[in-house]
């Protein structure tokens, strides 16, 4: 299979009526968002569903997140719309939010992971919205990188991963939050928080009062215990770089990684000229935001550099922060020294 790559901001016309042929035809075609490039296919045909986990290698217990244009295509897709669920779509979509309801029986199984529930969300992009308004149909797009590694924000590490598996990417530039969407549960109340993201814990608490956060956010799933949302495995975004997050401060991290060999550095914006070992930045010290933009090329960026065993900077965990350390700590497995 020949990929081909087309540039939606100088082709737009020719993007967006590729984009649809092929997805009408039940393709899988790599697509932007402002979170991360997603692998889009008609939510509501199976057998198209089930070419995504073929061409990310990912295990269909893992459930898809489904996206719509507007908030009319939600109903058809649930059993019913909660009303905090409608305060949050008027507040924050389209966003990087995903919410999850029970789903309506147009949702197959293979779309859900076999639970009861459907995550839905309206991506914030406009690209990815005239996608989906030009194919017709809610898309299924998980994020377009082989199954367990970092998260593509850009057309070129798609290529990278799905060059021969898939016919199309989109390619819309880079993206803007660079980590994939908030995930929160309406299927149970209060509601849970599965997946920190580009919508904090903070702004929706403000908004709709108490939310669980799930153990799962920062701690490994319990044996057993079933993936609610897409990004709760145990070892996730992880480059083939050994990481070991490092939480102290920066002398100690400075001292740590200059006394062992053949150690690179991931580190926060500035720190590497301070450091006599390789390093790779990923963003400001205070800035989640940046650090989110900058994290999965940074991972990217060690495996290029063939970094082997790699020490990171740990981030706080308020606001966008959480995001970063939920994506960083699967990514070293789960692996933090506390010095």
């Amino acid at each position: 299979m020949e990929t081909v790559v087309i540039n939606i901001t100088t082709e737009y016309e020719r993007a967006l009526n590729e984009a649809k042929r092929l997805i009408n035809d039940g393709q899988v075609v790599g697509i932007p968002t402002e979170t991360v490039y997603g692998l889009a296919a008609n939510a509501l045909n199976e057998d198209a569903v089930k070419k995504i986990f073929v061409a990310k290698g990912r295990p269909s217990d893992n459930p898809l997140i489904v996206h719509i244009a507007k908030f009319e295509d939600l109903e058809p897709l649930v059993k019913e719309i909660p009303e905090k669920v409608k305060i949050m779509a008027e507040k924050f979509w389209p966003a990087a939010l995903t919410m999850i309801m029970k789903k309506s029986d147009r949702i197959s199984n293979v779309v859900s992971g076999n639970l009861p529930t459907v995550a839905v969300r309206m991506p914030k992009s406009d690209y990815a919205r005239a996608i989906i308004e030009s194919c017709g149909c809610p898309l299924a797009a998980p994020s377009a990188n082989l199954s367990g590694s970092p998260s593509p924000t850009n057309a070129k590490y798609v290529y990278n991963d799905m060059n021969g598996r898939i016919p199309l990417i989109i390619d819309g530039g880079s993206s803007e939050i660079g980590v994939e969407s908030t995930v929160i549960s309406f299927a149970e109340n209060p509601p849970r928080l599965l997946r920190p993201g580009g919508v904090t814990l903070e702004e929706m608490t403000e908004l709709i009062g108490e939310i669980v956060v799930d153990n799962a956010v920062l701690n490994k799933l319990e044996d057993g215990q079933t993936a609610a949302s897409p990004g709760m495995k145990y070892k996730h975004y992880a480059p083939s770089a050994d990481i070991t997050i490092i939480k102290s401060d920066f002398e100690t991290f400075k001292i740590l990684c200059e006394s062992e060999e053949n150690i690179t550095a991931l580190c926060f914006d500035g720190e590497d000229k301070n450091l006599a070992c390789p390093s790779v930045t990923y963003g400001n010290i205070n800035d989640g935001y940046s650090q989110s933009a900058r994290l999965f090329d940074a991972l990217r960026e060690l495996d290029e550099m063939g970094a082997g065993k790699v020490y990171a900077r740990c981030p706080n965990t308020s606001g966008m922060g959480l995001a970063v350390y939920n994506r960083l700590i699967r990514a070293a497995g789960f692996k933090i020294k506390i010095l």
